[in-house]
């Protein structure tokens, strides 16, 4: 998935969750770009680090500039959470993971879970699979990652949805898509959230699926690579 034209610039501060202050490198210009990251970003948000803006012309918008990368201390990272989602789906669509979507079967969006609840993706295949995609940027040292980086009652809340999905005879799966450079394997945050990772190990022993993605993440885009079933064992590495 290619990005649009990006723009460097340096970090000064992000602030109110949806906004983040920058300085562009090609005329000291000070800028209000969007931060589209409802989540803490640890690690993500070192001071004066380098980021890349997308700009968006269209007058509906309030804010031109989209923060999409930043250079942290460990490598770059897509801290666009919505990008994961189009990453998953190219992986998808392109037989990367054939496993959850064999060739033929048709791949639709935002397709209801639960009351109040869409599942990401949702692949008419079989029984049907329901898919959630978590978007993996904290990197917690040796090529390490771990999710959430906060508290997040709103993901324990899709783990017991999809193991409901499981309970009316559908196959459920939750993919781990890797937005950090350094990271090789994800696991559950026991240390940050201890209630999602029980949840996580619960929905596993029911039946859940879980899928790392690995990709390829550089200023032309982001590519996925591999996918990997992590099957009893929420950590995987590559090496």
């Amino acid at each position: 998935m290619d990005f649009p034209p990006l723009t460097e610039g340096t970090l000064r501060r992000r602030y109110k969750r949806f906004l983040a202050d920058v300085v562009l490198a090609e005329d000291n210009e000070l800028v209000c770009a969007h931060c589209p990251n409802t989540g803490a970003m640890t690690g993500c948000q070192p001071a004066d680090a380098a980021v890349w803006l997308s700009f968006h012309s269209k007058p509906a918008r309030k804010l031109a500039w989209t923060w999409e990368l930043v250079q942290t201390e460990t490598g770059l990272a897509c801290i666009h959470a919505a990008m994961a989602n189009r990453v998953v789906a190219e992986a998808l669509r392109t037989g990367l993971v054939p496993d959850l979507m064999p060739s033929g079967a048709s791949l639709q969006s935002e397709v209801r879970l639960a009351d109040r609840s869409r599942a990401d993706f949702f692949v008419d295949s079989g029984s049907g699979v329901y898919i959630e995609v978590k978007s993996v940027t904290w990197h917690v040292g040796g090529g390490r990652g771990a999710f959430p980086d906060a508290v997040s009652t709103r993901a324990s809340k899709h783990l017991s949805e999809l193991v409901a999905a499981i309970h009316r005879g559908h196959r459920a799966a939750l993919v781990f898509c890797v937005m950090h450079e350094a990271i090789t394997s994800v696991a559950p945050a026991e240390q940050v959230d201890p209630a999602y990772a029980a949840g996580m190990a619960q929905a596993m022993a029911e039946g859940l699926e879980v899928y790392l993605l690995l990709n390829e993440i550089n200023l032309q885009g982001i590519y996925p690579q591999s996918a990997h079933d992590i099957g009893e064992n929420p950590s995987h590495s590559t090496h």
